[in-house]
């Protein structure tokens, strides 16, 4: 387990770009917190680092957005709150995104964790003050 300390909202883009590093190969992030942690807004970071310059916003409605990172590749970006069962995910074709290859960025992971791959990576942000968070990342 990694873990990344965010103290204030400056140290926000330090943080993502730690988290890009750690990356490495794996494709499927799967971000645990509670509402308002801050899930969001970490990957909307993430995603400009990774090269996105169209408007990041939060999936909440749509369920997945999809970005174009630089190069060319897709980012999926879920908001999974709002599923109210497994059946759902399915309808939304979640097993081609998280199976593409492609990045994946999971908000509320829970309601589709059945789906998840076995190379899913697991990440935790905890809230410890107003604007300081606590990032873990289950990476092997």
């Amino acid at each position: 387990m990694r873990t990344i300390q965010i103290a204030t909202l400056h140290d926000l883009e330090t943080a993502a770009q730690t988290f890009m590093n750690m990356m490495g190969t794996y494709k499927v992030f799967a971000f645990y917190g509670e509402m308002g942690a801050g899930k969001t807004t970490f990957i909307k970071q993430v995603c400009r680092l990774m090269g996105v310059e169209e408007n990041i916003t939060s999936p909440t409605f749509s369920i997945v957005n999809e970005y174009i990172a630089s190069g060319g590749n897709s980012i999926y970006h879920f908001d999974c709150y709002r599923l109210k069962n497994l059946e759902e995910a399915y309808n939304i074709g979640a097993e081609e995104y998280l199976y593409s290859g492609n990045y994946c960025f999971i908000e509320w992971p829970e309601r589709m964790e059945e789906l998840l791959p076995e190379s899913a990576i697991a990440v935790k942000i905890e809230v410890q003050a107003k604007n300081h968070r606590i990032i873990s990342v289950n990476i092997p």
